[in-house]
């Protein structure tokens, strides 16, 4: 038999092995090409003037390539351990090592580029659905086309030639160590099995849920104004980074076992056969994972955690545009305002006008801050603050004793911790003026320009008139006017923007466009979401095939014993169940602890990128957790199957 028939016979003969590596290969390279595709579409022109798009989406690419790569390695060397018993009876026939190599290579080159080409068409398939997506975050005003991109197919293809030859020479030298004894018993030193947990063992357990819990109380107590200066912040950013991640190590290192171990105690020892085929199995197996679960983990809540945030920024872009621009359209001049409002009304636009002075004066507001902010870039006995007359804002009547605060954030009062009550102290030029607080409202008032984020301060009229004859004239900015037009018809919103942005002096500042704002904000976070999503998406499809890769491996390992518990009469279902609480034991953990992971990441600084945190957060998880289901769903049907075959 020459070669050349070897290699195809032994090509045909492992097919149906190879589903899997076929799987891997033909999904890496669809979605790579669907990726790089719309980075050389014509479309991407305008998104690349405002965003950078071309240099986001190459920068995305080079990740995606980082993800693949190790995914496209793994997954040829699980495949090649399983063949490890063929290259074995090969050395055994007199074949040389090199000789060996040759041959599959051979058979890796006609599988690997044949689902490169399948893959490539598949991914040219998506590319449309793919650029519509992204289309449809960044609102760019663009039609999806499906073309094929040469410049798309070449890079991929070089791409891949590389990961094949990186392949190639992991064959090579897994090849060039194994021995003949070896081959036939290759199995894996982290799958050993331990029958008693050491007293190392159990510290190891308990310190990784105390680390975990720690990271989780300190991220939870992170702007609740226990740290007051930056550089306890991020030490205390450090900390929790560092004490989750080492937590989470130790966690499936010892934690899991250690749980196990206590039911199984606890019990007596006397399991039935749904807690020995998932309990017993779990707790070994988990701690022989522990860097590969760990790793899995922690990107998987990277991946949630800046999901999250980019969706909550996006979510809450037309509330954030408030911030800037409280009305349709923002003005710190009154001719600019009226040249504007003279373009309306020959448009036929309707709008209604406002205008509200402004003074900066400093405030001492120590009496209703709930801790000491030191290192901050203000001072909390003279803030300096915009003040305004409670006659110029609609819906606002302030009592002559007392001071409004108005236009709140989360972040502003996490930062400040403002209590409910207190006095203030408004500083003039010559006189102190004191003021009972009297709360703050979430409604803004006044843009950032004059207000640099903090609240307006409202005051009767009164007071504000005595505030301007004795006003400090250095804390005065140039602009002192505020006038905001607010359109009377919604639907006119877009014709309106237009409009203003073909008036010279739309880009000066303190001129604003709130719906332009927003938009610009849901572009750019847009542009976010769809590359951590498609980041984020890679790697949990790839880090799932790598869990479901993990229990096709230990399906085969333990189809014998699966044949004597049926020879000892236990049904397929019998065994079924064990296998269904194996996987939910072995998907859900890591996802539980990735969800929890992202939760409290979020939620100690989610309020610095938008308004809403539940919505966009759970539609978040509630999609990732749907999506890794599945390959939890896919290791029961495979388990099915080695059930099935057992007898």
């Amino acid at each position: 038999m020459s070669i050349n028939q070897l290699i195809f016979r032994s090509f045909r003969k492992n097919l149906k092995s190879y589903y899997l590596y076929v799987f891997a290969l033909i999904f890496s390279a669809a979605l790579y090409f669907a990726f790089v595709t719309l980075q050389f579409d014509p479309s991407m022109d305008e998104t690349s003037g405002s965003v950078k798009g071309e240099a986001g989406i190459r920068a995305a690419s080079v990740l995606l390539i980082g993800i693949v790569t190790i995914f496209l390695l793994y997954a040829n060397n699980l495949f090649i351990k399983r063949r490890s018993k063929e290259i074995g009876l090969f050395q055994l026939i007199g074949m040389t090592k090199n000789r060996i190599f040759t041959i599959l290579s051979a058979e890796n080159l006609l599988l690997y580029y044949s689902s490169l080409i399948v893959g490539t068409a598949l991914g040219f398939a998506i590319s449309k659905l793919v650029a519509m997506t992204f289309f449809k975050l960044t609102g760019v005003d663009e039609t999806a086309t499906l073309s094929f991109s040469g410049a798309a197919f070449i890079q991929t293809l070089l791409v891949f030639s590389a990961v094949y030859v990186l392949i190639m020479v992991m064959n090579f030298l897994y090849i060039k160590r194994q021995t003949i004894l070896s081959l036939f018993h290759v199995k894996s030193n982290t799958e050993s099995r331990v029958k008693k947990m050491s007293f190392l063992e159990i510290l190891i357990g308990i310190l990784g849920i105390s680390l975990i819990a720690t990271g989780y109380y300190v991220s939870a107590q992170l702007f609740d104004g226990d740290f007051s200066s930056m550089t306890q912040l991020f030490l205390a950013m450090i900390f929790i980074l560092g004490s989750v991640i080492i937590g989470t190590y130790f966690f499936y290192k010892g934690s899991v076992s250690f749980i196990a171990n206590m039911i199984r105690k606890k019990k007596g020892g006397y399991l039935n056969i749904n807690q020995v085929m998932s309990l017993s199995s779990i707790m070994f197996r988990m701690k022989s994972n522990a860097m590969l679960l760990t790793i899995i983990t922690t990107v998987s809540a990277l991946a949630i955690g800046l999901l999250s945030l980019s969706y909550i920024s996006y979510y809450s872009a037309e509330r954030t545009a408030e911030t800037s621009a409280p009305d349709d359209f923002t003005f710190i001049t009154e001719e600019n305002a009226e040249a504007f409002g003279s373009v309306l009304s020959e448009n036929g636009i309707a709008y209604s006008e406002k205008q509200i002075d402004v003074i900066q004066a400093d405030i001492g507001m120590e009496e209703i801050l709930s801790t000491e902010i030191e290192n901050m870039q203000f001072d909390p006995n003279r803030m300096n603050m915009s003040v305004v007359s409670d006659r110029q804002v609609e819906g606002i009547d302030v009592s002559i004793d007392d001071m409004l605060f108005s236009g709140s954030s989360d972040a502003i009062q996490a930062l400040m911790n403002l209590q409910n009550e207190g006095t203030l102290t408004l500083y003039t030029a010559t006189d102190e003026i004191e003021k009972e607080y009297a709360g703050l409202r979430d409604d803004y008032v006044l843009p950032s320009i004059f207000t640099g984020g903090l609240p307006a301060v409202v005051v009767d009229e009164t007071v504000y008139d005595k505030l301007a004859e004795d006003m400090d004239e250095e804390l005065q900015r140039e602009a002192s006017l505020y006038v905001g037009l607010t359109l009377e018809d919604p639907e006119t919103i877009e014709k309106a923007d237009e409009l203003f942005h073909s008036m010279p002096f739309s880009d000066e500042a303190g001129n604003a466009s709130q719906y332009s704002m927003a938009q610009q904000q849901k572009l750019s976070m847009g542009f976010i979401m769809f590359i951590v999503g498609f980041l984020g998406l890679t790697f949990l499809i790839t880090s799932g095939c790598i869990l479901y890769f993990k229990q096709v491996e230990e399906g085969d390992e333990e189809q014998p014993n699966y044949r004597v518990l049926r020879k000892l009469g236990f049904t397929r279902q019998d065994l079924l169940k064990g296998i269904l609480q194996k996987q939910i034991i072995n998907f859900g953990i890591p996802l539980t602890v990735g969800l929890l992971h992202s939760y409290f990441a979020v939620r100690s600084g989610w309020f610095f990128f938008g308004t809403e945190l539940w919505t966009p957060m759970i539609i978040v998880m509630v999609l990732y957790a749907g999506l890794y289901s599945i390959f939890g769903i896919l290791s029961v049907v495979y388990y099915k199957k080695v059930i099935r075959m057992s007898l």
